[in-house]
């Protein structure tokens, strides 16, 4: 029996030796290492006991082996969420669906933050105020969940947000508009080869110019969308190699949002969100020189206003 025990603990410390050397290798780093050391851990204690019965009770161990398989049905029961999640931290693996240090959410659990450990039985995630999770290793298989490792490999974060316009605020825009328009050094250029070509177009067909909406015109918000283009193609922290678009959504109640989708160079929290905010920054200052108006719910201000 004690030859048994430290046999036992000599194999245990092996196979820990083994764990902590693979984790320094950069192949396993990221690999549920701990998931493999628990199953061979399981492997040896059956081993033993299985031994160890052997020894009192003066039989074989296939005997032993044989009458276990009578209960084999209440094993299943009782090793059910170890069997799920040896099997699930197989799948994890070869799918490289998830690893250690990744970013995960999982709304329904309330996971949101980095991987700390994957072992046999659980996964412990630290969410991003500093609590941990811990959730069973199978609900990776079994639940969907959002991993966004693909995001920090390509090295940019998307911006997907949306300026809702007043429509009542949009409108031709006339000589005199394009004017003060064009000392904007950002449009400058665009708009005089804009109206050249308009130009041209209109008197090709000869629409009467006094009627603004006969013929090809310049309009605030699609000017104001052009310098939205222009100013983050030459914002040095937006992704230029990356989809990059100002486009218009559908109108709503709300009024007609005006949506950026871009992506940043870095992929930091901290740096992704100065990035956003700077451009919505310089946006929510620069829109009035279209004459646009930004919609907003009334204030209580607003309706003791018209009240009075």
């Amino acid at each position: 029996m004690l030859l048994l025990f430290f046999l036992y603990k000599f194999s245990n410390s092996l196979l820990r030796a083994g764990r902590d050397a693979l984790r320094t290798s950069r192949a396993f780093a990221n690999k549920p290492v701990d998931s493999y050391l628990q199953v061979l851990q399981i492997f040896l204690i059956f081993i033993l006991l299985t031994l160890t019965v052997s020894i009192f009770t003066g039989s074989s161990p296939w005997s032993f082996l044989v009458s276990l398989g009578a209960a084999s049905a209440v094993l299943m029961l009782v090793f059910k969420d170890t069997i799920l999640g040896f099997v699930a931290s197989i799948q994890v693996s070869a799918n490289d669906s998830v690893r250690v240090g990744d970013w995960i959410e999982m709304p329904k659990y309330g996971v949101d933050g980095d991987i700390l450990e994957i072992n046999l039985n659980n996964v412990r995630v630290q969410n991003f105020d500093k609590t941990i999770v811990t959730i069973p290793t199978y609900t990776l298989l079994s639940d969907a969940f959002k991993n966004y490792r693909g995001m920090q490999e390509t090295g940019g974060r998307r911006i997907k947000r949306a300026i809702n316009i007043k429509i009542s605020t949009i409108r031709y825009m006339d000589e005199s508009d394009l004017s003060e328009l064009k000392k904007i050094s950002l449009l400058t250029s665009f708009i005089e080869e804009r109206e050249q070509r308009i130009r041209e177009y209109n008197s090709k067909h000869n629409f009467d110019s006094d009627v603004k909406v006969n013929g090809r015109r310049m309009t605030n918000i699609g000017l104001l969308r052009k310098y939205i283009t222009f100013f983050s193609e030459s914002n040095p922290d937006i992704n230029q190699e990356m989809t990059l678009m100002v486009r218009q959504l559908p109108p709503t109640s709300k009024g007609l949002p005006v949506e950026l989708y871009m992506f940043t160079k870095g992929t930091s929290w901290a740096f992704y969100e100065d990035t956003m905010s700077d451009i919505f920054d310089h946006l929510f200052a620069a829109i009035h020189y279209f004459d646009l108006e930004v919609f907003e719910e009334p204030s209580s201000d607003d309706i003791r206003g018209l009240l009075q």
